[in-house]
């Protein structure tokens, strides 16, 4: 195994017998290897991969895949049925609620319990104690016991145990979805900070988090690796196939290809246009390039109408090959019906470089009361007017997206990622992911 994998695996499975009787058991006991009483049910098999010491891994699948004993594999908590595995470093593991917590202890107690079993020492975990008690911010409830606990307060300590144990190995295994959204946020920032020199496995439904977080994505698929590659790339396809389950996979396509962002055009020429007064003289105005519509966008759908044009325009109707943020603009999606359609939802959203949604909107809130009947062949289109926010400097793209139906039942025609590039030459905002434009600032002494 080279010196810089962290996670080295040939061929792993993991096997469990299934007994029809209660009886089955005692005769397998008895018979040994001679005679199978038993079903194998392979959680998972022939998986293969390598994964290097700092690197972030995403793991995705359905409920089932075999996501969690793969991890339970890795944390040495579960023995392979085959194949080989080798980790190096020590590791932190946040796979369920409360593992190893005795409930009958304390959280004080089980701080110690859990921090011994991760390889710190007694006086290191004296050391430690009030700033993983800090970290977790259950207040009085440190000295009651865990069986007391909500699970956001189960979370909260034991993220805080894992943060302070001296990992080289972090796997997170969805216990950031109990928390609440300052818990969540602190973790967040723990983990980014971890990232800089460890190895994290990080698994989720949210392919945003995904987005932001991950370097590689492993697809995990009835206990085999269905696909491993960017966290961009999976994740559609992830989505893809979660749809076409859904609906039963009749008539739906998956299709297009992935490209990077165009290279930028030449300097000069006449794409020049007026600009807003805010930051007309400044080096910081939000200049915004904009890329044609790529109708070869990787997309997923069933098909019964699709997206034929994604534009800008401004508020009069005017198409614009450049945008400045705190501007009113119009996006519109232009679509095309291949068979009657009844309640067609078309929606967007803005993504940043890392794939991470930055915001967006659909039509279903303003036509639910009058859906919208679109006939066969016939040609149709969705316009959203709004106050562009300020961005970072960057690469953006705008993905469009064309169901029929409700917010929470509905059929998926056309999906289109990354229809449409932009940039972002120069920009003011330097914290958060985008700037909202204000309407007023005011700084005076208080009267």
């Amino acid at each position: 195994m080279s010196s810089d994998l962290a996670i080295h695996a040939r061929g792993l499975g993991k096997a469990y017998a299934i007994y029809r009787r209660p009886e089955d058991r005692l005769k397998q006991m008895l018979w040994r290897r001679r005679r199978r009483f038993y079903d194998e049910y392979w959680a998972l098999r022939d998986v293969n991969l390598d994964v290097r010491r700092g690197e972030t891994i995403g793991l995705i699948g359905r409920n089932g895949a075999g996501k969690s004993t793969f991890l339970q594999l890795i944390c040495g908590t579960l023995t392979p049925t085959c194949g080989d595995l080798t980790v190096k470093g020590r590791i932190a593991a946040l796979l369920e609620l409360g593992a190893g917590f005795n409930p009958e202890f304390s959280g004080r107690e089980n701080v110690h319990l859990a921090a011994s079993i991760l390889g710190l020492t007694p006086e290191q975990v004296r050391d430690r104690f009030q700033t993983i008690a800090d970290f977790a911010g259950i207040g009085d409830f440190i000295d009651q016991p865990v069986k007391f606990y909500s699970s956001g307060m189960y979370a909260r300590l034991a993220f805080a145990v894992a943060a302070h144990v001296d990992a080289e190995i972090l796997i997170v295994d969805e216990i950031l979805a109990v928390g609440d959204a300052a818990f969540v946020q602190k973790c967040m920032r723990y983990i980014r900070s971890f990232k800089e020199t460890g190895t994290l496995f990080f698994v989720s439904h949210d392919t945003g988090a995904m987005h932001n977080l991950c370097d590689r994505v492993v697809w995990l698929d009835r206990g085999t690796v269905r696909e491993v590659g960017s966290a961009r790339d999976i994740c559609m396809k992830y989505l893809a196939a979660v749809e076409s389950e859904k609906e039963g996979g009749e008539g739906f396509h998956i299709g297009g290809t992935r490209q990077a962002a165009p290279p930028a055009r030449p300097a000069g020429g006449s794409d020049k246009d007026e600009r807003h007064e805010v930051l007309k003289q400044s080096v910081h105005r939000n200049d915004i390039e904009l890329f044609e519509f790529n109708e070869n966008s990787p997309w997923f759908g069933q098909q019964g109408a699709s997206i034929t044009r994604v534009f800008f325009t401004d508020a009069q109707g005017g198409k614009l090959d450049f945008l400045e943020g705190g501007e009113e603009v119009v996006l519109n999606v232009e679509c095309l019906a291949a068979r009657p359609l009844h309640s067609p939802i078309v929606g967007f959203y803005v993504r940043d470089r890392l794939g991470q949604h930055l915001f967006g909107d659909n039509t279903y809130l303003s036509y639910q009361a009058a859906p919208l009947t679109v006939a066969a062949g016939q040609t149709f289109s969705a316009a959203f007017l709004f106050r562009l926010p300020y961005l970072p400097t960057g690469d953006f793209s705008v993905t469009v997206a064309l169901a029929e139906g409700t917010q929470d039942n509905h059929v998926q025609h056309h999906w289109l990622d990354d229809a449409l590039f932009f940039r972002v030459h120069a920009s003011h905002v330097t914290r958060g992911l985008m700037g909202v434009p204000m309407l007023d600032i005011t700084l005076r002494h208080a009267s």
